[in-house]
């Protein structure tokens, strides 16, 4: 629950809680804190059990921190009918993005070399040909003038 408060952060705190309440009456407002923590712990519980009991023996094994969606999320991503994992492990990274780059720098990768031997003669397959071209040497862009700018 306090997993990020520091050493120097609960000695503030400490030192706080005895100028604000006093020495003499600090034991009594801990006891009293640490009674109601307790008594609402107990109330939680017994409503639990309750609300297990009145659902009946088919929901004997409900955990309430399923209702949490980022739990019951978690939960049915680890449950392996739905494959998933081999879903996962299936996708390699590594090789799709060899492929995006071959793509780019406009060299053919193993696996579409064999299926598109007709890529370079005019009809792409779907394939985006990305690569500069130069058309008889002459250059689109005007000339740059130092002078003008």
């Amino acid at each position: 629950m306090f997993n990020d408060i520091g050493p120097l952060e609960l000695v503030t705190l400490v030192v706080l809680a005895v100028l604000v309440f006093g020495p003499d009456k600090l034991p009594k407002l801990i006891q009293d804190v640490t009674r109601t923590i307790r008594k609402i712990r107990e109330f939680s519980e017994s409503a639990k059990q309750d609300i297990r009991s009145e659902l009946g023996p088919e929901f004997k094994d409900f955990e309430f921190e399923d209702l949490n969606p980022k739990t019951f999320i978690r939960k049915q991503m680890d449950n392996d009918e739905l494959g998933l994992k081999e879903i996962r492990n299936g996708f390699d990274l590594k090789k799709e993005m060899a492929e995006v780059t071959d793509a780019v720098h406009g060299r053919e990768s193993d696996s579409s070399s064999s299926g598109s031997s007709s890529s370079s003669t005019g009809s792409s397959g779907g394939r985006i040909d990305m690569t500069k071209k130069d058309d008889d040497g002459k250059d689109d862009r005007p000339i740059f003038d130092a002078d003008a700018t």
